[in-house]
């Protein structure tokens, strides 16, 4: 776990998005990728067959939204905390506003309150409209120090 910490660190001070993102294994299979744009991080799923969750209409997979809004929020965190905090996920709470297009996702992250030892942060979907927004949840993380992870290991 502490490999995660110095590897984010290291992505942190090169803007290396994809070396981050590399290290969550579903984050990779379903392609989720992040950029900073405009003074925030801007996290994006691109639109793949396997995602689709119901064919008829069609619309993207809950679990695959939540997963992506999951892995954005961890993400959000590891990236912006200065001390080296691995996030650990004691609740999370999606509403679904609107079914998702067979297209691409993007995300936006917001940490609500971070203290020494929890964090709430809440993200935002969306595709084509960011007006439109398609989920929306908010998640409780424990922020576990990385001498603490050494010791779990």
């Amino acid at each position: 776990m502490k490999d995660i910490v110095s590897v984010i660190r290291k992505a942190r001070s090169e803007r290396d998005y994809a070396r981050a993102m590399a290290l969550f294994p579903y984050a990779r299979f379903l392609g989720i990728g992040f950029r900073e744009e405009r003074g925030e991080l801007l996290f994006h799923m691109p639109f793949h067959q396997r995602i689709i969750g119901n064919p008829v209409m069609p619309a993207l997979h809950g679990g695959a939204i939540g997963a992506f809004m999951e892995h954005a929020a961890i993400m959000h965190l590891l990236w912006n905390m200065e001390s080296a905090m691995q996030p650990k996920v004691v609740d999370f709470s999606i509403d679904y506003l609107r079914p998702g297009r067979p297209e691409d996702i993007h995300a936006v992250c917001r940490v609500v309150r971070q203290g020494q030892r929890v964090a709430n942060v809440s993200v935002e979907t969306w595709q084509s409209n960011r007006e439109q927004v398609v989920a929306t949840a908010r998640a409780h993380f424990l922020l576990t120090p990385a001498e603490d992870l050494e010791r779990e290991s």
